[in-house]
């Protein structure tokens, strides 16, 4: 059996707060140590609250709270949490490059070391003082313990980005059997349908994870689990992989879809 135990965090963030942001997640974290998780995922850019929106935003203050990968204490702390708890942590950040900010899911592996990354590939009007990000990337994770251990293949999207579905396809092509999903944005009953709609054409599971809910949707299309809250909680909940199919997938037919990757066309 092919296991893998999630752990969605839920949790408002407060704009520009990012010491107390980390301590929220932190201490979430460390609540749940014991309890075998394998996946820990933030909201979208829990540290610093999403404040990308807010009209007291400047060049000056946003770079305050981005983050220099490699020059961050909050990550340190990220990796040494990782090692503590045995888990992988999907982390929502502001990234900072030279001058341009990244909408980032950053992924730390349980052993501590930074195991990938994702930058948000579509940006809205409200989000465009990020960069946009140029790759689906996939990533192997090592889940499970001692005679449970297995492997899983994740890839990630942030918010927006579920609203097209060649994104979510592109992932399950490349071996995708879990969608990993921090996000910000809408949280209402359509979005639930179109998370079941996602998990559904692709046949894998979906974890929407939100400041105010967490969602698993199955290859069934059916809500798997869900947590809506207004403290700061943690949805655990074990995915089994054996459940995955891949009938749809296996009667694709690509060479009738090639009009998608034609960057000719354009709309008004």
């Amino acid at each position: 059996m092919r296991k893998v135990r999630i752990g969605m965090i839920v949790a408002m963030p407060k704009k520009w707060k990012v010491d107390e942001n980390w301590s929220v997640i932190e201490s979430l974290v460390r609540r749940h140590a014991e309890d075998g998780v394998d996946i820990f995922i933030t909201p979208e850019c829990f540290l610093d609250g999403y404040a990308v929106t807010e009209d007291d935003w400047t060049v000056e203050r946003f770079t305050q709270v981005a983050q220099v990968i490699d020059d961050s204490p909050y990550v340190d702390a990220l990796k040494k949490l990782a090692v503590q708890t045995d888990a992988h942590i999907v982390f929502g950040l502001t990234e900072r490059q030279s001058t341009d900010f990244y909408n980032c899911a950053l992924l730390i592996g349980r052993d501590g070391e930074v195991a990938g990354k994702y930058y948000k590939t579509h940006l809205q009007s409200h989000d465009l003082r990020f960069t946009p990000g140029w790759d689906l990337p996939v990533f192997e994770l090592n889940c499970g313990k001692d005679q449970a251990a297995t492997s899983a293949v994740a890839g990630m999207v942030i918010c927006a980005d579920r609203r097209w579905p060649e994104t979510i396809r592109t992932l399950r092509v490349k071996g995708a059997e879990i969608l990993l999903m921090p996000t910000y944005g809408m949280w209402h009953l359509d979005n639930e349908w179109w998370m079941r709609t996602r998990a559904y054409e692709n046949e894998m599971f979906v974890c929407f994870t939100h400041p105010n809910v967490a969602l698993i949707t199955n290859p069934k299309g059916q809500v798997e689990a869900k947590l809506q809250s207004n403290i700061p909680s943690v949805l655990i909940h074990d995915l089994d992989l054996d459940e995955l199919t891949t009938n749809m997938l296996k009667d694709r037919r690509p060479e009738l879809y090639r009009a998608l990757g034609d960057t000719t066309i354009r709309f008004e």
